[in-house]
């Protein structure tokens, strides 16, 4: 499945915002949203991605391509380990950690909503040529 480029960059822009308002205000809260939303895009099925969809996508040009599906719900997936390491510094009272984790997501997510570097996308390409690499040496 390929996806309109400027729908992730969405998503980051508002995963931006949440992650920022997470550190400003320590609410464990609206981190686990956010986590929510992680899974929910990792799964193919980001909330952000449907308002793209129906709010911000029938307003602009088509776009000049698209791009595979498969980077973003890695990113995503990525998202959520963070997420999950936030709420778990936050529950076992590890404030720091709690605010290193979500501090991390926010960093990935501002590069991609900022500058469309998507730091989970090119994990997933490494990932991908390091096995394909790995499958020649055994073969």
């Amino acid at each position: 499945m390929n996806i309109d480029p400027r729908s992730p960059r969405f998503g980051a822009s508002v995963t931006t915002v949440v992650l920022a308002a997470v550190l400003v205000t320590g609410n464990a809260w609206l981190l686990a949203a956010q986590a929510a939303v992680f899974a929910l895009g990792a799964a193919g099925r980001s909330p952000y991605a449907v308002v793209f969809r129906r709010l911000i996508r029938p307003r602009l040009s088509p776009p000049k391509e698209l791009e595979a599906a498969a980077p973003t719900k890695f990113a995503q997936a990525v998202g959520l380990a963070f997420a999950v390491v936030g709420l778990a510094g936050f529950v076992a009272g590890y404030r720091v950690l709690a605010l290193l984790a979500t501090g991390a997501a926010l960093g990935a997510a501002f590069l991609n909503a900022a500058f469309g570097i998507c730091l989970g996308c090119e994990l997933y390409l490494l990932f991908r040529r390091s096995s394909r690499s790995h499958k020649e040496v055994t073969a």
